[in-house]
């Protein structure tokens, strides 16, 4: 027993911290991607509706604030999945650019929650798209 003990012991040691790291930046980089997509695929409904959605200003500003911000973090990612944890003088800038990201991150969460609550689907007048070749009486 005291064997098996001491194996799971040496085997939690022999983990490599940027290993993981590395694992956990790039799970977070897809996580980043799958929001990205769904932004854009908002940004396309408001500026194909244009000015009938009732928040499309507000939407459209907070849409593009979230895509320039998620656009931050993929950059920042990439710095810090070139850095090696294992090095001292790495460990530094990892802590600084894991809490900046984790500051981004946090923001980039309120300001999508922010454009849920105004719904891109759901706001309270129905839309109507006009049909541009359609001659106006």
């Amino acid at each position: 027993m005291a064997q098996v003990e001491g194996r799971a012991e040496t085997e939690m040691k022999a983990m490599d911290a940027n290993r993981y790291a590395t694992k956990k930046t790039i799970a977070q980089g897809m996580l980043d991607i799958a929001l990205l997509t769904a932004n854009a695929s908002q940004l396309k409904y408001i500026l194909q509706v244009g000015e009938q959605h009732q928040f499309y200003k507000l939407m459209l500003i907070l849409i593009s604030l979230s895509i320039v911000m998620q656009l931050l973090v993929g950059i920042l990612f990439v710095a810090i999945g070139s850095l090696n944890i294992n090095k001292q003088q790495d460990q530094t800038a990892a802590i600084i650019l894991n809490d900046i990201i984790l500051v981004i991150v946090f923001v980039i969460s309120v300001v999508n929650v922010i454009i849920s609550g105004f719904g891109i689907e759901y706001s309270s007048q129905p839309l109507r798209l006009i049909d541009q070749h359609a001659k106006v009486p």
